[in-house]
């Protein structure tokens, strides 16, 4: 998260250009948005069981777990050309790109449309879709969130390789047995994971070049390998420990 900030920042100085960043998680992940609340809705004591670390992300929406999956992020100014000014049309254009990773992985996906695009109030990013998310077999298979600050937009994206169930779902605090049982019954009828078209055979670096050529042909651009120097890497480890493992950030709500 912190070199997400930080290469926002640096491109907004006009020291990088757009960015295009493929990540994991060790240990996992489990983010919450920048504006969600953290007391009473999520199990802390079995976050820590599971050895996923808590993190607050700089992007809004809602909480995801990033264990074995592909994660990417898109840092472009908002005056790019080819960029839309609102968040709904740029969350189209930069999502292009998977459409076209997962048409290379042979799985055949499509935008998420809601018919009703107003929230439902969960606190778990896979049970919903938003507008132009993706979709395979009518479940999610790809979850999206993006900030805009001081003219730079910064959108993330979670890709799930493999996901068990029980290792997100057990991390809410629910308010019954009965609703409980009832998101685990609606999870399994709205998100997916890539486990379930590819070949096991099928490495991480495969994937990751699918979505590489995706958002390539995507957004029309050849991408160049960004080096980020010593002081750079240091700048980045010094606000994830002021900022991003701070006990004050992590539950300021």
């Amino acid at each position: 998260m912190a070199a997400d900030e930080m290469l926002m920042q640096w491109h907004r100085e006009g020291r990088i250009a757009p960015v295009l960043r493929f990540y994991g998680w060790k240990p996992g992940g489990f983010s919450v948005g920048y504006f969600q609340k953290t007391k009473k809705r999520f199990n802390l004591e079995e976050i820590k069981k599971r050895g996923f670390e808590l993190v607050r992300r700089p992007t809004g929406g809602q909480a995801v777990l990033h264990h074995q999956e592909l994660t990417y992020s898109i840092i472009v100014s908002e005056d790019h050309p080819g960029v839309p000014s609102t968040i709904k049309e740029a969350y189209k254009v930069l999502s292009q790109g998977l459409l076209i990773g997962f048409d290379n992985l042979g799985i055949q996906a499509e935008f998420a449309l809601p018919a009703d695009s107003k929230p439902k109030g969960t606190a778990n990013c896979f049970e919903e879709a938003s507008w132009y998310e993706i979709n395979v077999d009518g479940k999610k298979a790809a979850g999206s969130a993006q900030t805009r600050q001081k003219g730079v937009i910064l959108q993330h994206g979670s890709i799930p390789i493999w996901l068990k169930q029980e290792d997100l779902l057990e991390l809410f605090v629910y308010p019954s047995d009965r609703v409980k049982e009832r998101a685990y019954k609606s999870f399994r009828n709205k998100a997916v994971s890539l486990q379930e078209f590819i070949s096991e055979q099928t490495t991480m670096e495969e994937i990751r070049d699918a979505f590489y050529d995706g958002f390539q042909r995507g957004l029309g651009v050849t991408f160049e390998k960004l080096e980020l120097e010593e002081e750079q890497l240091q700048t980045i480890k010094e606000l994830a420990k002021e900022k991003y493992q701070n006990h004050e950030f992590l539950y300021a709500r």
